[in-house]
């Protein structure tokens, strides 16, 4: 059994920024209930948080395993594979966790780009497509730092 659920699914620039014929990539957002881990007595975890490596902290619960917020929500996509040695729950590499207070919080516009900086990876994000009348286009990139 998970220990996740599906929030929602989008589709993003697989590179993080849209240019003209970009491909697109598959985000699904995966919540981890805030029972899981709890310290609350009577939530199963007496004897310990066997996801303390992988996820944020445990939220604390009422006494039915409910709270406020989620525990944690991972960014994945298909391309992220679930299970490691340590743990067949751990997503090897997610784009991104956040706590369940973390997610609540946050604006719909920081989280978009949150994932598309975590989808960038190491380059720089565009500013510009320049579309020349050849047919040729270049893309301008801002500047390191």
């Amino acid at each position: 059994m998970s220990i996740y659920a599906t929030l929602w699914k989008l589709r993003f620039p697989k590179e993080g920024d849209y240019l003209a014929g970009c491909d697109w990539i598959e985000v699904t957002a995966q919540t981890v209930p805030p029972h899981i881990g709890s310290p609350t007595p009577g939530c199963g975890y007496e004897k310990g948080d066997s996801y303390a490596e992988f996820l944020p902290p445990p939220v604390k619960t009422d006494a039915e395993g409910f709270a406020a917020v989620n525990r944690a929500v991972v960014f994945v996509t298909e391309h992220s594979i679930k299970g490691t040695a340590r743990n067949p729950q751990e997503y090897v590499s997610p784009l991104l966790v956040l706590t369940g207070k973390e997610y609540a919080d946050v604006t719909f516009e920081k989280l978009h780009g949150r994932i598309c900086d975590a989808l960038r990876g190491n380059r720089s994000r565009v500013i510009a497509e320049v579309f020349q009348p050849d047919g040729t286009h270049r893309v301008v990139r801002e500047p390191r730092r």
